[in-house]
């Protein structure tokens, strides 16, 4: 058995795999090292990654830990100018789209606070992406940055365009940022008319059914490409 540990800025997923299989998951809003020696023991865990987007600390573990970097040995070849800044979940998921669909053309749509987009060809070699504001922070900033704008929230019901402030906000974010990902992901599909498009993270039920584009949604992208990166390692 495998445990993975998912350390982001508000919420810590650990998850335990069986091979391929994932049979649990548990969500904190801070590092339980009790939890972890819990879950250790109930499943004999032998095997543990850890990635995270925080100071990095000692587990202290009696078990065999790969603590995630861009050092880590990779199924992939990733083709970054700057491998030491590239973000840990976006690694993840590009090894895990690329497992899930080997010899395709890949893109990766990974909707949080930010929205990143990265591809990776057939030849399983990560070119590079996009960075951009999430569905939040484009609210939150229209509202921060402005005196009489209101902060709203994600409605998924949003007009193409708006008859008053509120319904403009709302279309601006809404259909703004669906614009984006359709214009994205068309222009990926000029190139490459085998695409394969898999939409992740905490904002994914929005783009589920909104884009015009035919998907794949899976919200443990991250936890799979976790998983595939330490059986990877231990075969070393």
């Amino acid at each position: 058995m495998n445990l993975i540990i998912d350390i982001g800025n508000t919420l810590v997923k650990y998850a335990v795999f069986n091979n391929d299989q994932l049979v649990e998951i548990l969500k904190t809003s801070e590092i339980e090292t009790g939890k972890v020696n819990t879950l250790i023991k109930e499943f004999d865990i032998k095997n543990v990654i850890i990635s995270t987007v925080r100071k990095e600390m000692n587990w202290n573990l009696d078990v065999e830990v790969i603590h995630l970097s861009h050092k880590t040995s990779l199924p992939i070849n990733l083709n970054y100018k700057t491998p030491e800044t590239l973000g840990k979940d976006r690694i993840a998921n590009i090894v895990a789209v690329s497992e899930e669909y080997p010899n395709k053309n890949a893109v990766v749509i990974d909707a949080g606070t930010c929205i990143t987009y990265d591809f990776i060809n057939k030849n399983k070699e990560y070119l590079g992406g996009r960075i951009s504001p999430g569905l939040e922070m484009r609210y939150k900033s229209l509202n921060e940055f402005t005196e009489l704008l209101p902060k709203l929230s994600v409605s998924g019901e949003s007009k193409f365009i708006g008859d008053d402030t509120d319904s403009s906000i709302l279309s601006g974010v809404e259909q703004g940022i669906l614009s984006e990902v359709n214009s994205l992901i068309s222009g990926f599909r000029k190139e490459n008319e085998d695409l394969i498009v898999v939409v992740t993270g905490g904002d994914t039920f929005f783009f589920e059914n909104a884009l015009k584009n035919s998907i794949f949604a899976d919200q443990n992208l991250v936890l799979k490409g976790l998983n595939i990166i330490l059986k990877y390692n231990e075969d070393k």
